[in-house]
């Protein structure tokens, strides 16, 4: 057994090991092959070699970022100990200025977190349609929304239109009260949040009024070419095959577009069919469309996201089984 002691004097403590030791909490199951002491600014780590080394690079790298920016969440430290290659790790410590998607308000950069984000990012640089498939909190939607706005300040394409199909009405909402962009609102909102994210208000609402970015439900999307736009399909595992294949003989000469979808939450009535799934695996080998799985390891919501995640499919097995 090796020991090894690690000087924590350049952060702040409490930072580092969180309101009562909630962080180092975390680092301890990360290592549970470990004994892992604090000792007033100091950590002593017990154990194998090779595990001690493996857990003093990833010390390491948290005593970077916090030396950085004076605090570290701790869905930024899962994050931090989860990601095994140099990708992920940049993310969060050696920041490429040249990664950054879009400077949204206040100076808040968007870029690409885990190493699957990124590949939604080089994939849609190469290719002019993408699937995007994964679940809840895996950053489908808000790595969308932010290449778009890349594109569109960027001058690359005229406008932006980001659709969902509004499956709890649907798509038939003329019982709902209000007009029709308080009609449709609702089930549109995530799209707004994360341009609120990206774009100031003022040109957001400018960019809203000259239509410039158009938001509208799936079903508005027949009978139109969508040309020299860059279009965003989100919840496309609400849209049937009809929708689907209607959505993507849209897409114009000049256009980019991202599907994207989460199979394990179709919302649509039991008689109805998702087309995402025949989507995907028809257009699998077609040239120009790229196809990107995200899964747990890209949760960038609350820490806990990733373990509900991970129960529903370990439930999903066993109901498979019996």
């Amino acid at each position: 057994m090796t020991e090894s002691i690690i000087n924590l004097d350049t952060v702040n403590p409490i930072e580092f090991f969180g309101v009562n030791n909630g962080k180092l909490d975390i680092l301890k199951k990360k290592f549970p092959l470990l004994k892992i002491l604090s000792r007033g600014t100091q950590l002593k780590l017990s154990g194998a070699p090779e595990q001690i080394d493996t857990a003093k690079e990833k010390i390491g790298l948290i005593v970077q970022y916090l030396q950085k920016n004076g605090h570290l969440s701790e869905n930024y430290l899962e994050q931090i100990l989860g990601g095994d290659d140099t990708e992920t790790v940049d993310n969060f410590v050696d920041r490429n200025p040249n990664e950054i998607l879009v400077f949204g308000p206040n100076g808040k950069t968007v870029r690409a977190r885990t190493a699957n984000q990124k590949k939604m990012v080089s994939s849609t640089d190469k290719n002019d349609i993408v699937f995007a498939i994964g679940p809840a909190g895996t950053g489908k939607t808000y790595t969308a929304v932010a290449l778009a706005v890349r594109a569109l300040k960027n001058k690359w394409v005229k406008k932006i239109i980001l659709t969902r199909p509004a499956v709890e009405a649907g798509e038939n909402l003329g019982f709902l009260p209000g007009d029709l962009k308080e009609k449709i609102d609702p089930y549109l909102r995530p799209l707004y949040d994360a341009l609120d994210d990206m774009i100031p208000a003022d040109k957001l609402g400018y960019y809203m009024t000259t239509r410039t970015i158009e938001i509208a439900p799936l079903a508005y999307m027949r009978g139109r070419t969508l040309d020299n736009a860059f279009i965003i399909l989100d919840e496309a595992q609400n849209a049937t095959d009809l929708q689907l294949k209607m959505f993507l003989t849209r897409i114009g000469a000049s256009a980019k577009a991202i599907i994207t979808g989460d199979m394990t939450q179709v919302d649509l009535p039991k008689n109805q069919r998702s087309g995402l799934e025949k989507a995907v695996r028809i257009l699998q080998d077609v040239e120009g469309i790229a196809h990107i799985e995200l899964d747990e390891e890209d949760v960038v919501r609350h820490r806990l996201v990733k373990a509900i995640i991970r129960a529903y499919e370990r439930e999903k097995v066993k109901e498979d089984r019996s």
